[in-house]
């Protein structure tokens, strides 16, 4: 079984579930900078992910 792999499903599965949290609990004028950010933080978090996997080995 890879251990990597299973972290990185279920980080990237809690980062999805809480962006799409706080995007629906959001009036519409902050939904769009909320989709933009968050699209950008997903982004971001990836890379750390694929450097953090990488440092494992």
């Amino acid at each position: 079984m890879e251990y990597k792999s299973i972290i990185k499903g279920a980080a990237v599965g809690m980062m999805a579930g809480t962006a799409c949290y706080i995007i629906s609990r959001s009036s519409d004028r902050k939904k769009k900078s909320l989709k933009r950010n968050a699209t950008k933080a997903i982004k971001a978090f990836s890379n750390a992910v694929g450097c953090f996997s990488s440092m494992m080995g």
